[in-house]
């Protein structure tokens, strides 16, 4: 057994000697630290208390432990924690009590549910919930339905997804038939994948007339993760399906454009390649991520939230990659600075060499 430390939390877990894996008595994934930090702050960057909270996929307990223990007071009105292996109600209380919480308190006064289930059967069997987060080991799609069920009108759903080669192209047909759509595997497949997965999310959401707004979207490390705030309504519901369309990308120029089809030819005279349909809206709420990043409590983290501020200022699909154009001209890679300067763009957290820009790939050749 290892004693791990992880912010406010100590577990007493037996990690395997390669990566981690479902079949681990206790799963329990250090990669995952940094999800598990943006949604603390984000919870406690929002103005709403009393939240009945889920936790369907729990593993080792650590995500809710922390919401236990970080979230503002008076934040949390109940919290439900769930995972399938019989062993995790003993296991969970254990470790709470390592963690000195109260819980024979927390239990008797209802402020928390513990259980061991399918996901989806323990998310239908509650009421509804004004936070969800679905964080499986792979795909989230057998969850999305009974998640989108339960989540309440102005709820936040946050939903990750691991299965990134499936979204990133390197198994089109994979894509095509859990995620509904054409990948584009070049250098613009985070963000296509990501935009790919906030439509598929949606679609689910539409169906029960539940309007699924990103607030906060982002690809790191090994995974894509997606918070949606809830908007009950019909209107609502084809305002978002207007904005699910193709991503055009002409592999001969580099040139781009999103369309509600998926066939064009390019300026150039070749035909443009294809990703989506997928989510062409923003990915952030601007406002949300300034106070995420001036109350951040996890210097690790202050970074990446300041790039994921600065890329919210200029909402726009898509990307331009100073080396693939350096490379299409056979020329030297102009200075950064210089070019997000002259083009007034940003710097993007899908690519050290990309950026954002409503300038068109003719004004950003001319600085090469």
């Amino acid at each position: 057994m290892t004693l791990i430390l992880e912010h406010s939390i100590s577990l007493s877990i037996s990690l395997p000697k390669g990566a981690v894996h479902a079949g681990m008595d206790v799963f329990y994934n250090p990669l995952m630290l940094s999800n598990r930090n943006i949604s603390i702050l984000l919870l406690n960057s929002l103005p709403r208390q009393n939240l009945k909270i889920a936790d369907p996929l729990a593993g080792s307990g650590v995500r809710s432990l922390r919401f236990l223990k970080e979230l503002k007071k008076n934040k949390i009105k109940q919290i439900c924690i769930n995972d399938l292996k019989d062993t995790f109600p003993q296991t969970f209380k254990e470790e709470a009590l390592r963690n000195k919480l109260s819980i024979s308190k927390l239990i008797k006064t209802e402020k928390l549910k513990i259980s061991h289930e399918e996901a989806s059967l323990f998310l239908l069997h509650e009421t509804g919930f004004d936070y969800i987060d679905i964080d499986p080991f792979g795909s989230p799609n057998p969850f999305l339905a009974a998640a989108v069920a339960r989540i309440s009108r102005d709820g936040i759903l946050a939903v990750t997804a691991t299965d990134t080669a499936a979204l990133t192209g390197t198994y089109p047909l994979v894509t095509r038939r859990k995620y509904w759509a054409e990948p584009l595997w070049n250098y613009l497949m985070h963000e296509t994948g990501l935009r790919i997965l906030i439509r598929r999310v949606q679609l689910q959401g539409t169906q029960f007339d539940k309007a699924l707004i990103p607030i906060l979207s982002y690809h790191k490390e090994h995974y894509f993760r997606i918070y949606f705030k809830v908007v009950k309504g019909k209107e609502k519901c084809d305002e978002i399906l207007k904005l699910q369309h193709y991503l055009l990308f002409c592999p001969s120029c580099l040139n781009y454009k999103t369309s509600i089809y998926n066939q064009d030819i390019c300026s150039c005279g070749q035909k443009f390649s294809f990703a989506g349909p997928l989510w062409i809206g923003s990915l952030f709420d601007q406002k949300l991520l300034q106070t995420m990043s001036k109350k951040n409590p996890f210097p690790e983290e202050q970074q990446f939230l300041d790039q994921l501020n600065e890329e919210a200022s200029l909402p726009v699909v898509g990307f331009y990659d100073l080396h693939q154009i350096a490379r299409k001209l056979k020329t030297d890679v102009p200075r950064m600075d210089l070019v997000l300067q002259k083009v007034k763009g940003v710097r993007t957290h899908f690519s050290g060499t990309g950026i954002k820009t409503t300038a068109s790939l003719d004004e950003i050749k001319k600085l090469f």
